[in-house]
């Protein structure tokens, strides 16, 4: 719409406004009152709207003004688009002040904790946003930041350049294992031998990039590099091969929220194998939505 559009648009609606207003009234006088206008001001507007629309819309006598034909046939469509155009108004003004539109958050494992407390609350505070979570791995949660299909996301830290970031949560590696077997000492040497004699059940590195890359970082501070007996694309797969004895695997500490019957977690305290989780969003975003995520982030944080 061009300015000069713009400037007859916002014109229009006013003397719609005006010729609703002493229809309401059925008076100039009490109409230019409540318009906070002057009686004069009033009549060059509605006399300026029945020049563009080329009829007269109201019969002015001793007793106020009433509406003729014409104006009888435009007040229904005029109250309407009035009433339209204010809720369009108030719409863009919570979508300005964050309270309405869509929020899209994604999160992996090690959020698991933290990111669907983080949504309830924001939920519960700003029921007119449409918000989703999405699974997916810190390196696809980074990329889709980027292209604009999520709004935030919590991944692992640092964050590529071009994202702000926070950090909200701790994880680290941890072996998950068979009850039938016996847990290892978690001693340096006693750890590296342990792993050394063994293959294990794990998640293919496509679908867990940051996972096969911590895990590699802990074989290499131990000098441990054990076999691979399976794969699987699914996290749960993998603890349920665990559960079922096949072998045992190397995944987050956080994977304890979702272990079936039959695993045991055994967190491992090693610099090599601990990580933070941080939110993440577009550095240059001027979403008013993502502030106020962040303000819930931080109640959901503190909270009991």
């Amino acid at each position: 719409m061009t300015g000069k559009a713009k400037e007859r648009y916002a014109m229009e609606i006013r003397l719609l406004r005006a010729f609703v207003e002493v229809a309401q009234q059925q008076n100039f006088g009490h109409a230019a009152a409540e318009l906070s206008t002057t009686q004069s001001a009033l009549t060059k507007q509605i006399q300026l709207l029945e020049r563009q629309l080329g009829t007269v819309l109201f019969s002015r006598g001793r007793h106020g003004a009433a509406l003729t034909a014409a104006g009888e046939a435009l007040i229904t469509d005029a109250t309407e688009l009035l009433q339209r155009a204010d809720a369009l108004e108030r719409r863009m003004k919570r979508l300005a002040a964050g309270t309405e539109g869509l929020l899209t958050v994604g999160f992996g494992m090690s959020a698991l904790e933290v990111a669907p407390r983080a949504v309830a609350t924001f939920r519960a505070r700003h029921p007119g946003v449409d918000i989703s979570l999405e699974d997916m791995s810190s390196k696809a949660q980074a990329e889709a930041i980027r292209t604009g299909r999520l709004s935030v996301g919590f991944i692992r830290l640092p964050a590529p350049a071009g994202l702000a970031s926070k950090v909200v949560h701790h994880d680290g590696l941890a072996l998950a294992i068979p009850f039938g077997e016996s847990t290892p000492r978690l001693s340096r040497q006693a750890l590296a031998s342990w792993l050394q004699a063994r293959q294990l059940i794990r998640l293919i590195p496509a679908r867990g990039p940051g996972l096969t890359a911590q895990t590699q970082q802990l074989f290499t501070d131990l000098g441990a590099s054990p076999g691979v007996l399976q794969e699987s694309s699914d996290l749960l797969t993998v603890l349920a091969l665990v559960a079922a004895g096949v072998g045992s695997a190397v995944v987050s500490a956080s994977t304890s929220a979702i272990v079936p019957d039959g695993v045991k977690v055994v967190p491992l305290d090693l610099d090599s194998a601990r990580w933070s989780i941080g939110i993440a969003w577009l550095a240059e975003s001027t979403d008013p939505l993502i502030p106020l995520f962040l303000r819930s982030l931080q109640s959901a944080e503190t909270s009991p």
